[in-house]
């Protein structure tokens, strides 16, 4: 396996190589990965950035659309007959509708090319005719990025760590009491493995519903057509003292090592080896409005999908990219359209302060790294109201749950980040002086006029970093 891997590897590094030669001669092709925890706003940012790129009258902020460089945007096929399309113009036509509506949130992989007619410019623009950059979008789970962290342990440290970790979370009872009354050195009985996996889905359903970001393994969550499958039947067991052949146990361990091999290894192959830039998508002001906890367990999870980027960490991974690294990583805080403009740079602060342990620790080896705020489709305008004689800045939408348009003020965040990461880090179970809210807004009514894309807060400048240098 190791051998076939190398030699995947080597091939994947040669092409790459043949494709910076060739890319100053012809066009070239870029792949982003978008990525992000459970709703974050994945399939919002693409739809919206591929419409934006269609029609870049609301672009400033990338130079080539400023400049009047991009001549043509068009959707082509994808390159990858057998993984799915990005169904762009059904997630279009639901926020674009008379009564919009959120579109469905990413269940697995999926990709469209998008490919851009472009003047060069500099020395050889008189030399050159337009030029074609095909940008091939990857959208995937970020829950599969948290599964890395499973490639280089064993199910017996798994389940030990796993175990501790969810001690004392209320909304692991009713799996930890099965776990108290299940015999693992007994004899496998198929019922009773379902139903341990049933009730440890449950739990992770149940503790990403409260705030918790470490959910793994990440099918369990999201199995697409392997639910039901041996592959995604096990759970965290104590280890018996002496594991007999043909126990529960022994079988679970067979199955743990059945997902690495057969799920995660071949999504990482396949799919994350090839990626040249990526966007990690992060809804920070929930957590923040969940509490301290929420914040310091997101933290953590962003270390783990940090990790996924640099190659050293994991010898799994290593020899999967072979030096392969991702160029650029922008880390985005959504939902900016919820707060004021006035505390958009208080968000990227936290944005930036939330991966900057992580990232320090990383070896990137030259990407460039970026944190931003910003809103894929704006969903709320602002305005300014009086509160007991002093103005307050607030946005207006409509109400997701009632439908009715509301003035929302969702609390002041802080100037320094570290205010709210130090509750985090002592373990507070709540903001000593401040309450933090969060509402959920509906789309608004779009009345687009022609050549303008859909009503966005800095998508321009997100695409400028990702790809601006390339066109």
């Amino acid at each position: 396996m190791v051998i076939s891997e190398i030699a995947d590897g080597i091939t994947r590094s040669v092409g790459n190589l043949g494709d910076a030669v060739t890319g100053v001669f012809s066009d070239t092709t870029i792949r982003l990965g978008v990525t992000g925890l459970a709703r974050s706003g994945k399939t919002v940012f693409i739809t919206s950035l591929i419409a934006n790129l269609m029609d870049r009258g609301r672009m400033p902020g990338l130079v080539a659309a400023q400049e009047g460089r991009i001549e043509a945007a068009f959707l082509q096929p994808q390159p990858d007959d057998t993984v799915p399309r990005f169904d762009y113009e059904h997630h279009l036509a639901a926020l674009t509708a008379p009564q919009p509506h959120w579109p469905d949130s990413t269940r697995t992989i999926s990709e469209l090319r998008l490919s851009l007619r472009v003047r060069p410019t500099g020395m050889l623009s008189g030399l050159q005719g337009p030029r074609t950059m095909h940008l091939d979008i990857v959208d995937y789970p970020g829950e599969w990025l948290l599964d890395l962290g499973l490639l280089d342990k064993s199910f017996a440290e798994w389940s030990a760590e796993t175990l501790t970790r969810i001690a004392p979370r209320e909304q692991a009872a009713a799996f930890l009491a099965l776990t108290k009354q299940t015999d693992a050195d007994a004899p496998l009985d198929e019922p009773q493995a379902q139903a341990l996996a049933e009730s440890f889905t449950t739990y992770l359903n149940t503790a990403r519903d409260a705030g918790f970001y470490d959910c793994t393994p990440g099918r369990f969550l999201l199995p697409g057509d392997l639910a039901g499958s041996p592959v995604l039947t096990f759970a965290p067991l104590p280890r018996p003292d002496k594991p007999q052949r043909r126990s529960l146990w022994r079988e679970f361990e067979r199955r743990f090592e059945a997902y690495k091999s057969r799920v995660v290894q071949p999504f990482f192959r396949d799919h994350f080896s090839r990626i040249d830039r990526q966007i990690v998508l992060v809804d920070a002001l929930t957590a923040i409005h969940r509490g301290p906890r929420a914040v310091d367990d997101m933290r953590g999870a962003m270390a783990d999908i940090l990790g996924a980027f640099r190659p050293g960490r994991n010898a799994f991974l290593t020899r999967l990219l072979l030096g392969k690294r991702v160029e650029r990583i922008l880390f985005a805080a959504t939902k900016a359209d919820h707060l004021h403009h006035s505390q958009h740079p208080r968000l990227a602060a936290i944005m930036q302060a939330l991966v900057r342990e992580a990232s320090d620790r990383a070896d990137f080896a030259g990407a460039k790294t970026q944190s931003i705020a910003l809103a894929a489709l704006r969903a709320t305008t602002e305005e300014t109201i009086q509160h007991e004689g002093q103005p307050l800045d607030c946005v207006r939408g409509t109400l997701l749950e009632t439908g009715k348009q509301a003035a929302f003020y969702p609390g002041d965040l802080p100037q320094d980040p570290q205010s709210l990461l130090s509750h985090a880090r002592n373990g507070a179970d709540k903001w000593l002086d401040a309450d933090y809210r969060v509402m959920n807004f509906a789309p608004a009514r779009l009345t687009l006029k022609p050549g303008e894309g859909p009503p966005h807060i800095r998508l321009d400048r997100a695409a400028e970093f990702l790809i601006g240098d390339r066109l």
